[in-house]
């Protein structure tokens, strides 16, 4: 594959638009207006920076940038390719798509430090980039710590006793495994190979050549590949899941960040980079680790969402989604086989959009209903049809149906399950599909069809401000035309499997 340098100039510049865009915002923060137009304007530039990659990656070429060395072979590099460029046009699309979001969110609920979030939500896309485009597992480990830091003051905003609370939870539990697991399996790793590079081919591993000399035992590499999987816990996998919930307590714009724009989208892309360009097709195979990977992610496609049914709390229901569709992703990839590959890579797309409108929709029920419960909704629907009808589609998706985006995913998973003789995969993808249906009809049913509560009249609620309708509606129908139109975005999956 051809190494194109020419147009590499861009992924610097598509790195250092949100953070120039991060120092915009904290000058102009005293005119909220003029600081929420830097925001927008470097959302922009950055997805047109990204979109005009496109034509090149499509082409069969990789675009890199050297920034500098450490060691040899130990580079802070970035790198465009096929599957950087799912999570780059997934990051870029969505920051255009939240920022209008929070100005209305932010502002109907007068919250307070709108300056501060909107400058670490800058910097959350900026480490998000980093991550997508990093060319070695030193860049992305850099990166991906970025985004822990600067995302903890989004999730103790209220600056509450809840608040630091669940940001206390967020950042021990990322930074902990990120030190105790990742690090020492990164030291190894360079030890053992002598560079952190992705190859060009996912099946040739940095481990090839050691194991088929004997030069490095099966059991090293088995150990080091348990400590990716657990020391990248922003993917959600049990038993490092528990911050996730505890999250919850940002704002709804945030959640939206943690679910659907960046960090847990950080943490399934950084696990499934390092199972395909660190490890290799080639090493899990010989070594087996797929197939018990993906038993074992199953466990938490299932038991996150029997957690998800007992929540009443909207945002704590869809956050127990969250860590059961993020398994998804490492299930499909785990399978090893090509529609499996592919289903686990798009549903970094697929839920994503679907996700975001998603709490997009518990943020505008918030703000115009004041309502947070499930109990509390009933009939809430015919108040604001709009709203609950973009929940509904999404929720469709993450269920699996057609013709919205995640059945795409399921069809994919289901059809590389059989193609990889796993029987079990199959009954797991079967039963969690009957389980999102259990935790996800009952919103909708609720709402268009359920009783109001006692002594509730609704009187005086509508739709929230349009600021925040207009960003659910263009959330909602993308997540219907990547249902339909899939095969845009399978083509960088397909560069990816070749």
């Amino acid at each position: 594959m051809e190494i194109q340098t020419v147009s590499s100039v861009k992924l610097l510049l598509a790195l250092l638009v949100p953070l120039f865009g991060t120092l915009g915002v904290m000058f102009m923060g005293k005119n909220e207006n003029i600081r929420e137009g830097v925001s927008s304007a470097a959302s922009i530039i950055l997805l047109l920076i990204v979109a005009s990659m496109i034509p090149d990656v499509l082409d069969g070429k990789i675009l890199e940038y050297h920034i500098f060395s450490v060691l040899p072979g130990l580079t802070v590099k970035l790198r465009a390719d096929g599957m950087s460029m799912i999570f780059a046009i997934v990051a870029s699309s969505l920051w255009t798509i939240a920022v209008y979001y929070s100005l209305g969110y932010m502002r109907a609920h007068q919250e307070h430090a709108q300056t501060r979030f909107n400058a670490c939500f800058a910097l959350a896309i900026f480490g998000a980039i980093g991550v997508a485009f990093s060319d070695n597992l030193f860049t992305m480990y850099l990166f991906y710590e970025v985004v822990s830091v600067c995302t903890y003051p989004l999730v103790a905003h209220a600056q509450d006793k809840d608040g630091y609370a669940g940001a206390q939870k967020y950042i021990v539990y990322l930074t902990t495994t990120a030190k105790l697991f990742l690090l020492p399996a990164l030291i190894l790793i360079y030890v053992l190979t002598g560079t952190l590079d992705f190859p060009t081919n996912i099946s040739d591993g940095l481990f090839t050549e050691g194991l088929s000399s004997g030069n490095i035992q099966n059991w090293v590499v088995i150990m080091l590949y348990i400590f990716c999987i657990f020391g990248f816990a922003k993917n959600g996998v049990m038993p490092f899941h528990h911050w996730l919930p505890g999250a919850m307590v940002a704002p709804t714009p945030v959640s939206a960040l943690l679910h659907a724009v960046a960090v847990v989208k950080v943490g399934v892309f950084c696990t499934t980079r390092t199972m395909l360009y660190v490890f290799g097709t080639d090493t899990m195979h010989a070594l087996n680790l797929g197939i018990p990977t993906a038993y074992f992610v199953g466990f938490t496609v299932l038991a996150a969402s029997v957690l998800a049914l007992s929540k009443d709390n909207l945002k704590e229901r869809l956050a127990y989604s969250t860590i059961s569709q993020l398994s998804y992703i490492i299930l499909g990839v785990a399978l090893l086989t090509p529609s499996g590959i592919d289903g686990g890579l798009i549903h970094i797309v697929n839920h994503a959009f679907s996700k975001i409108t998603l709490f997009f929709c518990a943020g505008a029920i918030m703000i115009a209903a004041h309502k947070k419960d499930l109990s509390e909704m009933g009939g809430l629907g015919k108040t604001m049809p709009i709203t609950f009808a973009c929940f509904f589609v999404a929720s469709l998706s993450m269920i699996g149906a057609p013709p919205v985006a995640g059945f795409v995913t399921k069809w994919n998973l289901l059809v590389g399950s059989i193609e990889a003789n796993q029987i079990g995969i199959l009954f797991i993808l079967i039963a969690s599909t009957m389980l999102n249906v259990g935790y996800f009809a009952p919103v909708t049913y609720k709402a268009f069809f359920g009783k109001r509560p006692a002594g509730e009249t609704y009187q005086g609620i509508k739709e929230a401000p349009l600021s925040m309708l207009i960003p659910i509606v263009i959330a909602c129908t993308i997540s219907v035309l990547i249902g339909i139109f899939p095969n845009f975005m399978m083509q960088f999956v397909r560069a990816v499997t070749g």
